[in-house]
């Protein structure tokens, strides 16, 4: 196969998450009478909310507000936690064995924290597929900043040009393409996100599989 390592994002990509963020945010902003109405699922997806604040907040931004927001934000993350036991795309494992088979090397880069991606390695037991497990929370720069897909490429000791990122976000995808990597989006049918800097769009992890078997 032409691709040594395989990267893949976490939301969206391994567990539909994200119609329940969408739904958890506006309950989040509607509690504390914030409109986010000048803004769209896009404009969240793929990133990081500690990133977002000036725009979220516009005119109304004050730094030590924005800070003190995004605490009472995890707060209610974690008492409002994602049900990711229901959540995980039934071909995950499918793809993840065929790389395993392969001997290729994968990782997971995710701007979701820590908490949040060991949940979901833990509840799916998806622990031993992943050589290198990385947050953007726990980084300087989230995407669409490369730096994490860079620092996955650097753990794994691949090279850009032998690197797959799997992806759905506009964030994520640019951050895999700044980073050197081959980018393959999982097609958006409902949030409106813009996928088109993607080298290849696929409709399932099932399907990127079938195409990597030609690879």
């Amino acid at each position: 196969m032409k691709f040594k390592a395989v990267i893949f994002d976490m939301d969206g990509v391994l567990v539909d998450t994200e119609r329940y963020y969408l739904q958890r945010r506006e309950e989040f902003f509607g509690s504390h009478d914030i409109s986010i109405a000048h803004l769209t699922p896009s404009d969240f997806i793929g990133g990081n909310m500690r990133e977002i604040w000036p725009r979220i907040l516009g005119e109304k931004f004050n730094p030590r507000e924005a800070v003190q927001l995004q605490k009472e934000y995890e707060f209610y993350k974690a008492t409002h936690p994602m049900p990711y036991a229901d959540l995980l795309y039934p071909d995950v494992t499918e793809i993840l064995d065929y790389l395993k088979e392969q001997q290729t090397k994968i990782a997971l880069a995710s701007s979701s924290s820590m908490n949040d991606i060991q949940q979901v390695l833990s509840i799916h037991r998806l622990q031993p597929y992943f050589e290198v497990v990385l947050s953007g929370n726990d980084l300087k720069e989230t995407k669409p900043n490369p730096e994490i897909y860079l620092s996955a490429m650097q753990k794994l000791q691949v090279k850009a040009t032998d690197s797959l990122v799997i992806e759905d976000s506009e964030k994520g995808i640019s951050a895999g393409k700044a980073a050197g990597a081959t980018v393959w989006a999982i097609k958006d049918y409902r949030f409106g996100m813009n996928q088109e800097k993607a080298d290849q769009f696929v409709d399932s992890l099932t399907s990127a599989k079938n195409l990597l078997t030609t690879y």
